[in-house]
């Protein structure tokens, strides 16, 4: 199979084959598969994302630090070491050598800013996990109490 290149039908090719992926993953496929109940849709987006970061297409629309905030009770910062080594598994396969160190350095920096973003405050100290939200038989217990 000849190596995909970067732009928009290998990028989608690529988004698609490496998703497969992380939905099989024991570790991120629980995660991702509970928080995407349509799949096409997020493929999509996914798509847009990478030809907005890499081919600067400006396709993308969506604030991806509050996306993935959402989820920070379940996303720990050891998992971004699994999601970076799939894709460096997945570039490696389906890119040519210069796309795929492009896409991984890519890749690194915007895992590390998420961390950032999701686990770490401006003093360096890190940042409280929330407080889980009480459900409906807490509230309703509390209530009687």
């Amino acid at each position: 199979m000849p190596a995909l290149n970067i732009d928009e039908p290998g990028l989608a090719r690529l988004v698609d084959t490496f998703y497969a992926r992380v939905r099989a993953d024991a570790e991120l496929g629980p995660i991702f598969n509970d928080a995407i109940h349509d799949w096409p849709e997020h493929l999509e987006k996914l798509s847009a994302f990478w030809s907005s970061v890499m081919l600067t297409s400006g396709r993308y629309k969506g604030q991806p630090v509050p996306a993935h905030v959402k989820h920070r009770g379940r996303i720990t910062p050891a998992l971004f070491a699994r999601w970076l080594a799939l894709w460096a598994e997945t570039t490696d396969e389906l890119m040519a050598p210069d796309a795929a160190a492009a896409l991984q350095a890519k890749a690194a920096r915007i895992a590390e800013s998420l961390k950032l973003a999701m686990f770490f405050r401006l003093d360096g100290q890190p940042t409280p996990k929330p407080s889980p939200r009480p459900t409906r038989a807490t509230a309703a217990a509390t209530d009687h109490a």
